[in-house]
């Protein structure tokens, strides 16, 4: 494992790529492209960053910057003169400021040298070589701190303060519920925006986290902001100092814990960050990065321990397949287990005789976990085997564990308690990598809409149940979270590929639908859903469940009779409708309410937008859902009815929050699209609806403060 704990050393070199025109006029450096913020320089800025540059860079560039032969090494470790103006003009502020901060060539970072002090240093750096120095041309580098802030503590994660948003559906149970009711039913219609903030262009998955008033947000290309919740102004920035090619996206979340952040970033790296300061304390490499590893969902501390999931493109094998545990002090590895069995594990028959090497793509790309504290158990969603046709796979038959399961672990070593998978042989790419969520309930399912029921289950018995809907298939699970033991399923949309579930909870497949390369095939729904990564959310208010869904359905045809890794799924596809859906104009969008007591729906919303994104619940009477036309919505939670909506400036993408400061709640929701499905699936269908790209920003609703009562 490739462990680096950023630490301050003495400075070595000043090099990097220029980023000036020729011939400066006056030896004054001269930038390219369009003009940065200058920051004015002073007297006091130069002498605080001479006081700096004493302590910490003296000792390798010396008094005056001269550059010092560094003892033991051979003279091309000589730093150079930072006096020669020729030499300095070539390197702008910015990259003179990256340096110090991230290192570069033979020089280590400094990540300790942030806001003014890293300001002051490149000032005073400046002026060894420009006597009569002015400015400097930098971003916003002068950052604040979070003043008092409290430690996120195990018992806090736990049970959360009500206006706090602590982790990714707010909760361990995964409910994403605000107890919070001074925005309600009744005065919802006086909503109005109380600030808004851009963001970074990219794809917008991210869940915001808030804590005692600040609100810590993670932007697509690993930019990460502490803001004052009550208006959105920055206290600090992290952004990472990585070359990555392409669109970037956000994770769906960053989890908090002490007075730390846990975010996983692009170039595949675990990293922890002051929720003071945004200065990162350690990062950890991933092991198999750069070989196929990947991240939707992100990280959640679990008893102690950072747990986090990963997908895993067959080209990088079975072996980055894994879930793992890291020590949350130190970033150590503790744990990490396979979710592709290896041979002699258990499960390794239910591949057949494809050899280790060829077990591709089973991981948890979706899943951050749900965690039952009291049993000590995580629960996790797994993703499908490749090439998605079986025949294909050489696994015709078997069920290839540990696709489309719930695993229920222990965080503290990684080890599986129990398993049950929803669909096996999966010749469809049907996920079951989204949230679960831990309800404990009366478990009474009405066999006048509820399909598939467990006959041992006793009407009415309280039980510790592991509910929602899992997967794409937008099927409906309950399980005892205690054994894994089925209870009840039910639809929720129209699926063309379970013919049956038996008393026990054992799925079967229709075998009608397992065909051969390059034969079409209608699947219902669609690959990007049917349930997709919009996550649902859990009212006690109601006991009713609010799942984010589409009705769309594919035309799936294998595309190859010899797949290699880089086919990937080895399937071509079209989106198309739902022939079992009617309505005029077709409604792709929808939002399901189940009961998750009796299976029951007692409504269902249909539109033609499609419902994007992720859903919260309060103590209101509200559920909070929004769409790829740029409309977020409350709904009331016992009728469906829409209360509210205002037209942001996207698709509403991510996930939307509630919380408080100093007794006023507010309503936020990133917004931008830049997804992959269901987005470009549902446009496919509605081609009318036309949503800007790149538009990403956090909208926040509150209502009127003069109509607030504290």
């Amino acid at each position: 494992m490739n462990l680096r704990v950023a630490s301050a050393a003495c400075l070595v070199a000043l090099l990097a790529n220029g980023t000036v025109e020729a011939e400066p006029p006056d030896g004054k450096p001269v930038r390219k492209g369009p003009a940065p913020p200058t920051i004015l320089v002073d007297a006091g800025m130069l002498e605080r960053g001479k006081a700096i540059y004493k302590t910490q860079c003296i000792a390798c560039h010396g008094q005056n910057g001269e550059g010092l032969v560094v003892a033991g090494q051979g003279p091309e470790m000589t730093p150079p003169d930072l006096g020669d103006a020729a030499y300095m003009q070539s390197r702008s502020d910015m990259n003179i400021a990256r340096i110090v901060q991230y290192g570069g060539f033979r020089m280590p970072a400094f990540p300790a040298l942030r806001g003014d002090d890293l300001v002051d240093v490149v000032a005073y750096v400046r002026s060894l070589s420009w006597k009569d120095i002015h400015q400097v041309d930098l971003q916003t580098l002068a950052q604040g701190v979070v003043e008092d802030y409290a430690p996120v503590t195990a018992e806090m994660l736990e049970n959360p303060p009500d206006g706090d948003w602590l982790m990714f559906r707010r909760t361990y149970d995964g409910w994403a519920y605000s107890p919070l009711e001074q925005v309600n039913r009744d005065n919802v219609g006086e909503l109005r925006l109380a600030w808004s903030r851009a963001m970074e262009p990219g794809g917008q998955y991210t869940t915001p986290l808030v804590h005692d008033g600040v609100l810590y947000i993670q932007h697509p290309g690993d930019v990460i902001q502490a803001l004052d919740a009550t208006n959105g102004d920055l206290i600090w920035e992290y952004r990472r100092d990585t070359e990555r090619e392409g669109r970037s996206r956000s994770r769906r979340n960053m989890a908090i814990y002490g007075d730390r952040l846990y975010h996983l970033t692009d170039d595949h790296h675990l990293i922890a960050v002051d929720a003071r300061s945004g200065r990162l304390i350690w990062e950890v490499e991933e092991e198999g990065a750069g070989e196929g590893i990947g991240h939707h969902g992100g990280p959640l501390v679990a008893a102690g321990v950072v747990v986090s999931g990963r997908s895993c493109s067959p080209s990088g094998g079975p072996e980055i397949c894994y879930i793992s545990g890291h020590d949350a002090d130190t970033g150590q590895e503790l744990w990490r287990t396979r979710t592709i069995p290896g041979p002699g594990d258990p499960g390794d028959e239910t591949w057949g005789d494809v050899p280790d090497e060829r077990r591709w793509h089973v991981g948890t790309w979706g899943s951050v976990p749900s965690y039952d504290p009291e049993l000590g158990l995580l629960y996790w969603g797994t993703s499908v085997p490749a090439p998605s046709l079986e025949v294909l796979r050489g696994t015709g038959g078997r069920d290839v564990l540990y696709s489309n399961s719930t695993l229920a672990t222990d965080p503290a070593t990684g080890k599986i308690a129990w398993y049950y998978q929803h669909l096996p042989r999966d010749n469809w790419d049907m996920d079951h990598v989204y949230e679960r969520l831990l309800i404990d309930v009366e478990v009474a399912p009405d066999a006048s809409e509820v399909r598939w029921i467990n006959p041992s289950v006793t009407p009415g018995e309280r039980r510790k149940v592991v509910s929602g809907i899992p997967g794409k298939t937008g099927i409906v699970y309950t399980l005892d979270r205690e054994t894994g033991e089925f209870l009840w399923a039910r639809e929720t949309l129209h699926q063309n590929m379970i013919e049956d579930i038996g008393p026990d909870g054992t799925v079967k497949i229709d075998e009608d639908m397992v065909v051969g390369p390059f034969e079409e095939l209608l699947v219902c729904p669609s690959l990007g859903g049917g349930r997709n990564w919009p996550s649902g959310t859990y009212s006690p208010r109601t006991g009713y469940m609010y799942q984010p869904q589409q009705n769309m359905c594919v035309l799936q045809t294998g595309n190859t009779d010899a797949p290699v890794a880089e086919d990937g799924y080895a399937t071509s596809w079209v989106v198309v409708e739902d022939p079992a859906v009617e309505g005029e104009p077709y409604p792709v969008g929808r939002l399901d309410a189940i009961d998750l007591s009796t299976g029951r729906q007692p409504w269902r919303h249909e539109q033609r937008a499609a419902m994007l994104g992720s859903a919260v619940s309060t103590a209101g009477g509200l559920v909070f859902a929004g769409d790829i036309d740029r409309r977020f919505m409350a709904f009331d939670d016992e009728t469906g009815e829409v209360l509210w909506r205002s037209i942001v400036s996207g698709p509403v993408s991510g996930s939307a929050i509630s919380y408080a400061v100093d007794g006023r709640q507010y309503v936020a929701v990133p917004v931008g699209g830049g997804t992959a499905s269901p987005e470009r699936r549902a446009l496919s269908i509605h081609t009318e609806l036309k949503p800007p790209r790149d538009s990403l920003a956090l909208f926040v609703f509150a209502l009127p403060d003069e109509g607030v009562s504290r």
